[in-house]
């Protein structure tokens, strides 16, 4: 594979690492699928694994030979981008506390009922845009058993960079796609499909997360909202299901990651 010294910091092939557009990497191929990074060894390795496909590859010197060399081997003939630690700090703007970045092309997506047709419990994110409660959702679905995460169109990319970081790569094993359609129409698709819907929110008329008719539901889709809104009014009536995390006195709800993984965790045992 070729090595290549960095020289040129403003290297058009180097743009990747450099831009902190997503939306510009999202967007790299077009009008084909855009490209990602993939960040840590641990995470392009998940990612290989899941059969995405290499473009280059950014590394410190060390790691081409030391704990990156099984990447190395299996990426070939891409370029790999290298130099010391300090250089590559100041051309990504940050530093590189795992030593590798891997541009990767994205794919298309898989089609919401593919995902869906085996599935017995899915989470769907109603317009989260915070990309960190999208990766630690994720990562929770991932541990917890959930089958499947859709995100309504609004919602951010599982694909940006603090997403997958935050997903420790787990965004590369579990099945997503975005659902289309404004609320209530996707709970009427979810339906469709055979699922029962709960709406995660503070309602007068809620039932706890460990309620007995929730758990027997054969499909169950979990539906949370983004920080401080909240589900849409339009989406809570649609669900056959509102549903609380009962807490403490003076504690009126958690962070959308911290309820999902308490809620994942109740609905697959």
């Amino acid at each position: 594979m070729p090595i290549i010294e960095i020289k040129d910091l403003t290297a058009t092939e180097l743009i990747p690492y450099v831009s902190s557009n997503e939306i510009q990497l999202k967007r790299y191929f077009e009008p084909e699928q855009g490209i990602f990074i993939a960040e840590s060894p641990k995470v392009i390795r998940l990612a290989l694994d899941a059969g995405y496909e290499p473009i280059s590859m950014l590394a410190e010197r060390k790691y081409i030979s030391g704990q990156g060399n099984d990447i190395v081997e299996r990426v070939g003939d891409i370029p790999i981008y290298t130099a010391d630690s300090f250089v590559l700090t100041e051309l990504t703007g940050f530093k590189l506390t795992q030593g590798m970045l891997c541009a990767m092309r994205r794919r298309e997506l898989p089609n919401v009922e593919d995902i869906c047709r085996n599935a017995r419990r899915i989470a769907v994110l109603e317009d989260v845009m915070n990309q960190t409660n999208i990766g630690a959702v994720i990562r929770s679905a991932a541990a917890l058993g959930i089958d499947a995460v859709l995100l309504t169109e609004p919602s951010s990319d599982p694909l940006y960079r603090r997403a997958i970081r935050v997903s420790m790569g787990t965004v590369f094993r579990m099945p997503w796609a975005y659902i289309s359609g404004n609320s209530p129409k996707y709970v009427d698709i979810l339906k469709r499909m055979g699922f029962t819907t709960a709406a995660m929110a503070l309602h007068s008329n809620t039932v706890d997360i460990d309620n007995t008719e929730l758990k027997k539901a054969e499909k169950l889709a979990i539906i949370l909202g983004t920080e401080g809104e909240g589900l849409k009014d339009s989406t809570i009536e649609a669900c056959d299901y509102t549903v609380k995390i009962p807490m403490a006195d003076g504690v009126d709800s958690l962070n959308v990651a911290a309820a999902s993984a308490v809620a994942f965790w109740e609905i697959s045992h």
